[in-house]
């Protein structure tokens, strides 16, 4: 521990619990960085924090534009009203973007921290999960204005939002896990960046983000459940519009495959994080 207060680790232990451990033990410090990182993205800008809310709502309107106003999109939910198509927009974004901006920031975690990798005792696994709550707290803000524009719109709020944050939960481990896989790649192979912005904005545009399931052919609409955004889109459209709640099933595989991408990516970033020095 140093004088601040922070519990420093040196050698963290690869089990399945190691990664959730970490953010426990290093939550201040953890915070204390996300803090830095979110005060110094906006510091001397006359806005400040509130282009972090803004910034959402410009895109939405432009993408409501386009796609609501020029391709005359709609949104259409069986058993279930009408609701506008930025509102529906607007929840696949919140999520979509949550996941690109984590995985997007992910290859330079480290390399953008050489004096990070040189002090020995500091807990460079505590990087993605600054970046995960540097994302957080976007997403945070986006969910406000979303609640802004349902108001203004007039669009009903569904009782069972307030599992919105649950959900929320289980994507944390697999935005972590990604990050610490992709942040320790990215040490070795610095091409890595390109291809993570072309990946992650390949997977927002093969996600129902800008249009429902439905409107692809039915033999083909297995293959978005491949897609990691999917589920969490759907659900949280379900949750915050249709008062309709994710599939047992598919919530329990998900959360199993949120739990072993974050372990995977610890044990990837864990065995690799001995040649950060000498590359960097």
């Amino acid at each position: 521990m140093n004088s601040k207060g922070y519990r420093l680790t040196r050698r963290p232990s690869l089990h399945p619990w190691a990664p959730f451990l970490s953010l426990i033990v290093n939550f201040r410090l953890i915070y204390d960085l996300c803090r830095r990182d979110i005060s110094g993205r906006y510091r001397g800008s006359m806005g400040g924090l509130f282009w972090s809310f803004l910034n959402p709502l410009l895109m939405l309107a432009i993408y409501s534009f386009v796609f609501g106003y020029i391709f005359k999109s709609r949104w259409q939910v069986s058993g279930a009203s009408d609701p506008h198509y930025s509102i529906v927009l607007f929840i696949g974004l919140i999520i979509s973007n949550f996941f690109s901006e984590c995985s997007n920031r992910s290859p330079l975690l480290v390399t953008a921290n050489p004096n990070y990798v040189k002090k020995v005792i500091f807990p460079l696994e505590t990087l993605a999960w600054v970046g995960v709550g540097t994302g957080l707290f976007h997403a945070l803000i986006s969910s406000f204005a979303l609640l802004v524009v349902m108001w203004l719109s007039g669009t009903s709020l569904a009782w069972t939002a307030v599992f919105f944050p649950v959900l929320i939960l289980l994507f944390l481990p697999l935005i972590a896990g990604v990050s610490w896989l992709l942040s320790a790649i990215g040490v070795y192979f610095r091409d890595l960046q390109q291809i993570v912005g072309m990946v992650t904005m390949a997977l927002v545009f093969l996600a129902p983000v800008f249009y429902p399931r439905s409107s692809l052919p039915e033999e083909y609409r297995w293959l978005l459940s491949l897609n990691p955004i999917t589920y969490m889109v759907e659900s949280a459209r379900g949750l915050i519009l249709w008062q309709q709640f994710p599939d047992i099933q598919a919530t329990a595989c998900y959360a199993l495959v949120s739990l072993l991408t974050a372990w995977l990516g610890w044990v990837t970033f864990q065995t690799t994080r001995r040649g950060f020095a000498d590359v960097i």
